[in-house]
């Protein structure tokens, strides 16, 4: 086994003696455990999930599904960026959703805004789609859609070959279709990315980096 349990772990004792855990003298990835535990991923608004080390192609078509939670109205949740122009990035700013793709002749955006008192950053699960095609984009959220044309009909395919970052990016990474900065703080799950037949189901424990994201566990209410 070389991964960590995703668990709690309490009231440990050696030869009678209990071990106390409140002051270690390493650490390393562990969180406090919550009373209420929910599935999903904690991203603790520092850092970012670093998925596909050798580099997701976005092209043409790409679809993109999950789900989030959180209080904070900025953060990112997920950008792919080549070192040239095309990109796509997915953030919240001020309490709007914003995907933002760029096949490589200007950015185009699909953004959404709660309407009235409703708010996207209330702290409950909110369902995230967002699809690109070659002349489209698209986001729907619980259930609303707004859509965007891509003006640039001879510039179709976002040409990346770069790591997915999730609720953040390295600051010496570059990401041409975000504009935040932020680091996402909430919960994240259900991360699927299908292009055509191919639907891959993301889990971050298996990230090839991570910094203060907590796969597994999502505490059941703000702390």
């Amino acid at each position: 086994v070389t991964h960590s349990i995703p668990a709690c772990i309490g009231s440990m004792t050696i030869n009678s003696k209990q071990l106390d855990n409140e002051s270690p003298v390493s650490i390393f990835a562990v969180n406090k455990c919550y009373e209420t535990v929910q599935d999903g991923t904690f991203f603790d608004g520092s850092g970012f999930a670093a998925l596909v080390r050798e580099g997701y192609r976005v092209r043409s078509d790409v679809n993109i599904t999950l789900e989030f939670r959180t209080t904070a109205v900025h953060g990112v949740l997920l950008g792919v960026s080549s070192a040239k122009v095309d990109a796509i990035g997915l953030e919240i700013v001020h309490g709007k959703v914003l995907f933002h793709v760029n096949n490589g002749a200007g950015r185009i955006t699909a953004a959404y805004e709660p309407r009235g008192t409703n708010s996207l950053c209330d702290g409950k699960w909110h369902r995230l789609q967002a699809n690109k095609t070659k002349h489209h984009i698209s986001l729907i959220i619980d259930g609303n859609l707004v859509h965007t044309d891509n003006p640039y009909i001879q510039s179709t395919s976002a040409d990346t070959s770069n790591p997915i970052y999730v609720g953040g990016y390295p600051a010496d990474v570059k990401q041409n279709c975000l504009t935040s900065k932020s680091s996402f703080r909430g919960c994240l799950r259900n991360l699927v990315l299908t292009k055509g037949q191919h639907t891959e189901l993301f889990d971050f424990s298996r990230a090839f980096d991570l910094h203060g994201v907590f796969p597994h566990s999502c505490p059941g209410a703000e702390h």
